[in-house]
């Protein structure tokens, strides 16, 4: 059976949020600041990009609405990257990802109200089972953090900056269609002017590496989870609903408590694997097809 490019962006998709998840191991071990490693994470993959973008012969986009788009979702982006990481700091890698991924529901409505996209009674069924795994996941986490407060908090506020991100990517394309290196290092542009100040005011004496071990961390996180995982997600956006997009978002969740279970010897009760099992199947019932009704923008 042939794959189309739908179901290429789908698979792609998946396993850049299964890489992408696997850079809160290396925020939680290196001694820098959340915003700091951030900063250097888009800062390395912006450098990568750019080279990338000369070695092809890939321009940057003509349109002015397309440039901005780009700038402002790596501004979401950036944000989203230094609240993950205070969360992971917070909470831990696996529910700070779960947070994070609740972006499904921003998402969800960033496609409702402004691409006029309306999911299907199987979507629904499938957010709301996925909300349900979600819950199921992260209870028995909260239930015992007492220090989870602001770990929580501020993992759901980066989930909505996820959404905005992939949605300026989104719009970037709709006014033109933009090659991948050029696009990702406008993201970066704008993740890096976005994380300069709060970086050096906030993390001013965690901003430096301090170990050869963190450097190479630092570089494995900005080549491999930037470029590589990021950059498989930027592809993928454009090809799919959002709805489906936010859906498969939750393959980074599950790749989290998986992390957490044979990498970090996390005990996983019952609930939780049955949370696990319940976003997968979430995850299924939602790819099966989804809507591309958005309504055409100037």
């Amino acid at each position: 059976m042939q794959l189309t490019p739908q179901k290429w962006a789908a698979s792609g998709l998946t396993v850049g949020c299964v890489v992408f998840g696997l850079g809160s191991l290396i925020v939680k071990f290196v001694s820098i600041g959340s915003y700091a490693v951030a900063l250097w994470r888009v800062f390395i993959g912006g450098i990568v990009f750019l080279l990338l973008s000369r070695h092809f012969g890939q321009k940057l986009p003509t349109s002015g609405t397309a440039k901005r788009f780009c700038i402002l979702s790596g501004v979401f982006l950036g944000f989203d990257l230094a609240f993950w990481h205070e969360s992971i700091h917070a909470v831990g890698p696996g529910i700070s990802t779960l947070l994070n991924s609740m972006q499904i529901f921003f998402l969800a409505a960033i496609a409702w109200f402004f691409f006029g996209e309306r999911q299907s009674k199987l979507q629904l069924f499938s957010m709301l089972l996925s909300v349900i795994g979600i819950i199921l996941i992260a209870h028995p986490e909260l239930h015992h953090n007492s220090h989870g407060g602001y770990g929580i908090f501020i993992g759901l506020i980066s989930g909505g900056a996820m959404a905005a991100s992939m949605a300026c990517i989104r719009q970037a394309h709709q006014a033109e269609p933009v090659s991948l290196f050029p696009l990702m290092l406008l993201v970066s542009v704008g993740a890096v002017a976005a994380l300069i100040v709060p970086s050096i005011l906030i993390d001013t004496h965690r901003f430096w590496p301090s170990s050869m071990k963190d450097v190479l961390l630092i570089m494995i996180y900005g080549v491999v989870m930037q470029c590589f995982a990021w950059g498989l997600i930027a592809y993928a956006v454009p090809l799919l609903s959002l709805t489906l997009t936010g859906l498969l978002l939750l393959s980074e969740p599950v790749a989290a408590i998986l992390i957490d279970f044979f990498i970090l010897n996390k005990p996983i009760n019952a609930l939780q694997w049955t949370g696990t099992a319940l976003t997968l199947l979430a995850i299924y019932l939602g790819s099966l097809k989804p809507k591309h009704n958005l309504k055409k923008t100037a």
